[in-house]
């Protein structure tokens, strides 16, 4: 299977968009709908992944300040290519918009996948939504995906 990312607005897509996070981020991992939906979905840049037959099966979102976040894969196509494809596409947004930097917050289990690809540690570790996470950077000129496997 084959998939294609394309860069989306919030305002026409919201309820696709609202769908697959609400499915992976508040169903399945109990994240509050309070917390998973901010003032920052207006603000920033997303993108949706659909599959073959252009059914959604993916999003993600760049701040303005290079924040990568809520990427959300629905379970039956979680896999390297997706998460590849949605990081690679939000890493070029970056990029156009003339960021020299990318950031993560990221759960603890994936900090290594992140620190073996060049990401490095800020500040402390924090919580979010009742889930301990790590802040990291990365230079856009040092990015690329091998590493990368299951993230939420």
């Amino acid at each position: 299977m084959s998939y294609h990312v394309d860069k989306v607005s919030w305002l026409q897509k919201k309820a696709q968009l609202k769908k697959i996070r609400e499915r992976v981020f508040v169903y399945e991992l109990h994240i509050p709908k309070e917390v998973e939906f901010d003032a920052l979905d207006a603000k920033s840049d997303h993108v949706i992944i659909c599959n073959d037959d252009e059914e959604p099966v993916g999003t993600g979102r760049l701040s303005p300040d290079g924040l990568i976040s809520r990427i959300a894969v629905i379970q039956s196509h979680r896999n390297r290519d997706v998460y590849a494809s949605l990081l690679n596409y939000l890493v070029l947004l970056a990029s156009d918009k003339g960021l020299d930097n990318i950031y993560v917050n990221c759960i603890l289990d994936e900090v290594p996948n992140f620190v073996d690809n060049g990401f490095l540690k800020q500040g402390c570790v924090f919580m979010e939504a009742g889930i301990p996470r790590q802040k990291l950077r990365c230079p856009i000129s040092a990015f690329k995906t091998e590493p990368f496997t299951m993230l939420h």
